[in-house]
């Protein structure tokens, strides 16, 4: 419908424009039916949260979402009228899915539901009206709703002021609504770095008061909340928030671990303001980088980005009046795997995410003494598909205030990149393989399948990283004479 884009502009727009917008909104075909629709039957239909606050603040609206005075079931027998794509798959939590007109939308009857202090999931009750319904949302700039077809906004907790005052805040007490669903305290921190607004003072105190009730929230639900704030144009402010309330503690220990790390005396730099850094320097080259097919935030980049570090505080030893982290890109990209699983990240953006996080340092020492051939080409065979995140992550890693050393380190990763480009021009260096494959290893060695077959194809490997391409023949030859040494 209307395609989302990365940055909010965070203050909302005259009131003119905002219902203008609104009524264009509500002028597409399938809102304008749905609204028809729920009037005939006699229900109460309005436009809710995100969509109407995005609306107000002049940002493009991609997902709609309807509250109604309908039943689950009478919502499903009115939309039925108009589409025959219907999902019931939050039926129980009181909502319909449907495509109309070409549009995904979901409605959900009023609710009032609240969590019970050992459940993961909320008692649900459904609701008898607009204002009750709105009351129990997260905050009070989402808990405006535009009734339809009538266009009358509904606000009972002064959203809209909220909105013009650029805070977060709660339609009752904070206590409430985070002993309600305590997801929303990390929505607070989202939010905060989505829309660049303030997190009010009490809610602040209450997300660091509530804290441990984030303990009953499924380890999916907290993931896909991290995934939402990674997402954001600047996630800092947000992790700062969940950090400083001891969210972060609950279910990202290593990030709250840097803290552990900063040094009044000068011998380091800080490490959790230097992952902070790392993270918005990366975000930054991601965008300048960034192919225009490209779909979406580099989760994957963003969340190397703010691990990359986390195994110095296992690894600071002080030595000599100075301090090292020796091997903290290993120790790191184990802890990143663990953590990862346990928050139930795919095994494929866990793998990408430790890769990177191991890798980090592989660049640093280039600048002292230039590589050879050999050690570039081994550099992206390591690197396999994560090097054009490994050339981001590597140079935003550089949060120098030495103007010199940081120009020198820019210097030297320019030249890096145009050797590896160099290199894969002459050898197309991203497919690195031997120059024989294993059907052509058997013939010249007169082998059958087995583990002999794989020690002469790691061989070959090294030898092309090492020298580049040789040939086929000559290949051969250098194989028949290491197999005849006796090292196969």
């Amino acid at each position: 419908m209307r395609g989302r884009c990365c940055h909010y502009p965070g203050r909302m727009r005259p009131l003119a424009e905002s219902m203008a917008a609104l009524r264009e909104i509500v002028a597409t075909p399938a809102v304008s039916a749905l609204a028809a629709a729920f009037q005939a039957e006699g229900h109460e239909f309005a436009l809710v949260g995100g969509p109407v606050r995005d609306a107000l603040l002049g940002y493009p609206v991609s997902d709609l979402d309807f509250t109604t005075s309908a039943s689950p079931d009478e919502t499903r027998a009115v939309v039925e009228g108009l589409t025959k794509q219907i999902w019931d798959v939050g039926r129980e939590f009181g909502t319909i899915a449907a495509k109309v007109h070409g549009e995904t939308v979901e409605i959900t009857t009023y609710r009032a539901d609240t969590y019970r202090d050992d459940s993961r999931k909320p008692d649900v009750a459904f609701g008898d009206s607009i204002e009750g319904d709105l009351v129990r949302r997260d905050f009070t700039i989402n808990a405006l709703a535009l009734l339809l077809p009538e266009m009358r906004l509904v606000d009972v907790s002064g959203g809209v002021e909220d909105l013009l005052a650029r805070r977060i805040t709660t339609p009752g007490s904070p206590e409430t609504s985070f002993t309600d669903d305590p997801l929303r305290m990390l929505r607070a921190a989202r939010f905060a770095s989505q829309l660049g607004f303030t997190v009010e003072p009490e809610v602040q105190a209450a997300m660091y008061e509530f804290s441990s009730r984030l303990e009953i929230i499924s380890a999916e639900r907290i993931r896909d909340e991290l995934v939402k704030l990674l997402s954001t144009d600047d996630p800092v402010p947000g992790i700062r928030l969940l950090v400083e309330t001891g969210l972060a503690e609950l279910f990202l220990p290593e990030l709250t671990a840097l803290l552990e790390t900063q040094d009044d005396h000068g011998r380091h730099k800080d490490v959790y303001e230097h992952s902070l850094t790392v993270l918005r320097q990366a975000i930054e080259l991601e965008l300048e980088r960034r192919e225009p097919s490209t779909a979406g935030p580099d989760v994957v980049l963003r969340l190397a980005s703010l691990l990359h570090d986390i195994g110095k505080p296992a690894t600071r030893r002080f030595e000599r009046g100075g301090v090292t982290f020796h091997h903290h890109d290993v120790v790191g990209a184990k802890l990143a795997k663990k953590r990862l699983r346990e928050l139930r990240f795919d095994n494929d953006t866990i793998k990408r995410v430790a890769r990177l996080v191991e890798l980090h340092l592989r660049f640093f020492g280039y600048s002292d003494q230039q590589w050879t051939d050999s050690a570039v080409r081994r550099y992206v065979r390591d690197a396999g598909e994560e090097l054009e995140r490994l050339h981001i992550l590597t140079r935003a890693d550089v949060t120098t205030r030495n103007r010199r050393k940081a120009e020198r380190l820019q210097h030297a990763y320019d030249d890096i990149e145009r050797r590896i480009d160099e290199l894969a021009e002459a050898e197309e260096l991203a497919a690195v393989r031997p120059e024989l494959d294993g059907e052509q290893i058997m013939a010249v060695l007169g082998l059958p399948p087995g583990p002999e077959v794989g020690r002469a194809y790691k061989f070959l490997l090294e030898l092309r990283l090492d020298e580049g391409p040789i040939g086929e023949e000559a290949a051969a030859e250098r194989l028949r004479a290491w197999f005849a040494d006796g090292s196969g």
